[in-house]
């Protein structure tokens, strides 16, 4: 019995993987490399390096594999820049999923947890989202999760699909010194690379309806998070039924100009940080409230935003 890993050569799945590992699972990784690192897969972890849009080999892979159940990360995470890729987001994202789940019916393979995303959110009039929260994607990026979301629940209703997905909101940290972040795009690795090349980090944008004028954001270790999908998993595999949707937030909102303070404080590297316009796509608030999943995943915040700061920086150091 094997657990397939879509995207498990990036950032957020190569920590999955790990923790699924340690869970007592095994694993195999269906990942094409366009943004996942070879090296950040166990050596002893069979590595399928092809895209989740080529439906045979994917199916073949779990039917010679004997997988059961499938994790899907895989796909075009960056919210802002697809606001300029629509179609290639969609293309990796919806046709990845709908490519992904024929596999799974061609294989027999009857249970998926879902990556979704925050960004199915848009900029919510609420202080504090629940799943029961509207969604009102602003994005393309937003939107695909969300048709991904769909296409599950669909797909659960056509031939008993058992599934759950999983909203991340600001996923940073790192849980083991050789994983880390390397999006071009995400807050904390590009704060630490400006700061390593000894340049200024920079606020896109402080002119959000904020207290300071900056996002505020719902930040997540990864380690916490990897750890709501071996729960997530196991359930799937013991027969537990789960809600179809769990925001993995911690009910608390950080400002990027805190983050930066944070980074600071952590570093020991004083800066003032440059300013520039702001990214489309990008709402100014949203925090997620995690109680959900705290009752069904064990979810739980584990580490504190200074821990998530220092771990950042000590692994891509």
């Amino acid at each position: 019995m094997s657990v397939l890993v879509t995207g498990g050569a990036g950032y957020i799945g190569s920590h999955v993987v790990r923790a699924l590992r340690l869970g007592g699972l095994d694993c195999v990784v269906v990942d094409d490399l366009s943004s996942g690192h070879r090296s950040f897969v166990p050596s002893d972890v069979q590595l399928i390096d092809h895209n989740i849009l080529e439906t045979e080999v994917v199916a073949k892979a779990m039917v010679e594999l004997e997988v059961e159940a499938v994790v899907h990360l895989a796909g075009y995470k960056y919210a802002g820049v697809s606001v300029q890729r629509p179609l290639h987001t969609y293309e990796q994202n919806v046709q990845g999923t709908v490519s992904l789940l024929q596999a799974m019916g061609e294989a027999g393979v009857d249970k998926i947890v879902f990556s979704s995303s925050a960004a199915v959110y848009g900029t919510p009039d609420v202080d504090v989202v629940t799943e029961q929260t509207p969604p009102a994607p602003e994005s393309p990026y937003g939107e695909s999760k969300l048709i991904g979301e769909w296409l599950l629940r669909d797909a659960a209703r056509a031939f008993s699909m058992h599934h759950t997905s999983l909203r991340y909101f600001n996923v940073v940290g790192s849980a083991v010194p050789d994983l880390y972040d390397t999006s071009p795009h995400n807050l904390f690795p590009l704060v630490i690379e400006a700061l390593g090349e000894g340049r200024t980090p920079r606020i896109h944008g402080d002119d959000y309806p904020t207290p300071d004028g900056t996002c505020v954001r719902d930040y997540v270790h990864v380690g916490d998070l990897a750890d709501a999908h071996v729960v997530a998993a196991r359930k799937l595999l013991d027969g537990v039924p789960l809600e179809p949707v769990y925001n993995l937030g911690s009910g608390d909102g950080v400002s990027v100009r805190q983050i930066m303070d944070a980074v600071a404080e952590a570093t020991g590297i004083a800066f003032d940080p440059e300013i520039g316009d702001r990214r489309p796509g990008d709402p100014a608030r949203i925090v997620a409230s995690g109680e959900l999943a705290a009752r069904d995943l064990d979810w739980a915040m584990r580490h504190t935003l200074v821990d998530m700061v220092r771990s950042a920086w000590d692994a891509r150091r």
